[in-house]
């Protein structure tokens, strides 16, 4: 129920994710919730298990490095094909991008 009043909110997107995003009622503002989503169409479950680790550990490095996320949102993470192939360093760029277009970030610090 969450999960689709989510994805009727706000999002970003690029040619290798989309990001949805908002707020939740019962949403504890002291962790993170972050899901990672990959379609079956994509391929198969190596496929998909691959771009959901590489999202995740851009994710953890985006966190360590500037704190970026703000924890008062949630949010739904979809992992396009383009994803498998392309380098992490990019990726993290993209995905950087993406969640400073949000305008819920913190001060990004570098």
């Amino acid at each position: 129920e969450d999960f689709k009043d989510l994805l009727k909110k706000k999002k970003v997107s690029n040619k290798y994710i989309t990001i949805f995003f908002g707020t939740l009622k019962n949403k504890n503002n002291n962790k993170l919730n972050i899901s990672f989503v990959t379609k079956k169409k994509i391929g198969n479950a190596v496929k998909r298990n691959k771009i959901k680790r590489k999202l995740k550990s851009i994710v953890q490095k985006l966190l360590k490095i500037n704190s970026a996320i703000n924890l008062n949102y949630v949010y739904v993470i979809f992992g396009k094909e383009k994803a498998y192939k392309e380098y992490h360093d990019s990726l993290y760029e993209k995905m950087k991008k993406g969640f400073k277009r949000m305008d819920v970030v913190k001060q990004w610090k570098f």
